[in-house]
């Protein structure tokens, strides 16, 4: 049997790859697994980001479940760290998420969580695959009224809100005219809620899920028409959500990016002044670019880099107690308040940053220099991407560009943990010399690979 998780749960074509079977029996391993030690009848609380196949495999997952003899608490559509949050608030045992977060709506994934609303430690995600690898004949197998039953959640998103607006109990809003884009998934109803709660005057695009439109061509993965929407319609900021609502990027006053670095360095100097940034840390990953570093030297910040994936920035501030980590890409971890990356907390906080300072976003985003970064994405047919570690023209290409390299030039080459790609990272101050040399380090990915 193959592995099942990847850096983020467990994520394939739907129907194809993530068949029903499959999501039957994660159910059950995953029951298991999580649940054996509970006091009484164990209680699982299941959210989907409204992708056409969710409720397919939502059934499916839920059998499992009910086979094992969980309750299960259905929260229908909502975002991933409503989830993370709303176990800990119901008093579950585990929680899961049916959720390819940006992927194409064709993929689905499942990721569960522990009862503290943490992502699962790999030896636990080895031991469901591990129970899924037998025949599970050994597993529990109640009748009667051992089976497990459904019931819903109608009040999980209001819920999630309030606990979302209450982390800035005295924030107002008002005179603060600001763009949502939904990416079509799991923020579309609750993230305007929250912000229109705290006073804001919201305006909303891609917002209107189908099952089929999310993330396309929008979100925290497309920019494009926020930036055009935000720069029409004279508004103070942006902010982009992912399908499952655990990322965010911004466009600031004047139509230009804002990513996870840097609003990890604004945030951070914020909670920093307010003795809020435990020992004057941020986490965040190897992809994050030179310039937070340099800021964070600058301000009397101490950087800690792991490896991509938040969980990894997670394991590394519950190690060290730090308050602030996250992703260039937009996972960004508040864990005085959340356990997971969550967007429309971000999105808040980063708002109580220019309430307090009294600056625009792009007033803000201007104190930290971004070095030029590539960022090259190799799609590798699913069979040879194992190929990719011991491809020795690989390797010999990537000794070379990493031997050419300035002091101030770094390549970061790396498989996918949640799609079929190689990602070719190129950073530096010249941008057209790390572009000439992610392009000839893909071009050998593809000659060898595709």
């Amino acid at each position: 049997m193959k592995k099942l998780f990847g850096t983020d749960g467990v994520r394939g074509i739907a129907n194809k790859e993530l068949t029903p079977e499959l999501a039957f029996k994660l159910g059950k391993a995953g029951a298991y697994a999580l649940t054996k030690n509970a006091a009484g009848v164990a209680k699982v609380l299941v959210g989907k980001d409204g992708r056409r196949s969710g409720d397919m495999l939502e059934a499916a997952l839920t059998a499992g479940l009910c086979a094992i003899g969980v309750e299960v608490c259905q929260c229908g559509v909502i975002p991933t760290p409503a989830v993370a949050h709303l176990i800990k608030q119901y008093g579950c045992d585990a929680g899961v998420m049916i959720s390819a977060s940006h992927n194409p709506m064709e993929d689905n994934g499942i990721k569960f969580f522990s009862s503290l609303g943490l992502k699962l430690p790999d030896e636990v995600e080895a031991e469901i695959e591990a129970i899924m690898a037998g025949d599970m004949a050994d597993l529990p197998c109640p009748t009667g009224a051992g089976v497990g039953i459904v019931k819903s959640c109608p009040h999980a998103m209001s819920d999630y809100a309030a606990f979302v607006t209450s982390t800035v109990p005295n924030l107002n809003l008002a005179g603060i005219k600001i763009a949502l884009d939904c990416a079509n998934g799991a923020t579309s109803a609750v993230a305007p809620l929250v912000f229109e709660q705290l006073g804001a005057e919201v305006l909303t695009i891609h917002n209107t899920p189908d099952g089929c439109n999310i993330n396309a061509n929008c979100g925290s993965t497309h920019m494009e028409s926020l930036r055009e929407f935000v720069k029409a319609n004279n508004v103070h900021l942006g902010l982009a959500f992912d399908g499952d609502g655990d990322r965010l990027l911004a466009v600031d006053n004047n139509g230009r990016d804002v990513d996870g670095d840097v609003i990890m360095a604004i945030c951070g100097l914020d909670m920093k002044a307010r003795g809020e940034l435990v020992n004057d840390t941020i986490v965040a990953t190897v992809m994050s670019n030179q310039g937070l570093e340099v800021f964070c030297q600058s301000n009397g910040i101490t950087l800690h880099r792991t490896a991509v994936g938040d969980r990894y920035v997670l394991e590394k501030m519950l190690d060290g107690g730090f308050t602030l980590g996250g992703e260039q890409s937009g996972h960004l971890i508040f864990s005085k308040y959340n356990s997971t990356g969550d967007a429309i907390l971000a999105g808040v906080q980063l708002l109580a940053v220019l309430v307090r300072s009294q600056k625009s976003l792009a007033e803000l985003a201007g104190g930290v220099e971004i070095f030029p970064q590539v960022l090259i994405n190799v799609r590798v047919p699913a069979a040879r991407m194992a190929d990719f570690a011991t491809c020795k023209k690989i390797a010999a290409a990537k000794t070379e560009v990493e031997a050419n390299c300035t002091p101030h030039e770094r390549l970061l080459l790396r498989a996918s943990g949640t799609e079929p790609l190689v990602r070719v990272m190129m950073e530096g101050r010249d941008a057209a010399r790390i572009n000439e040399m992610a392009e000839k380090l893909a071009g050998v990915i593809k000659e060898n690979l595709v």
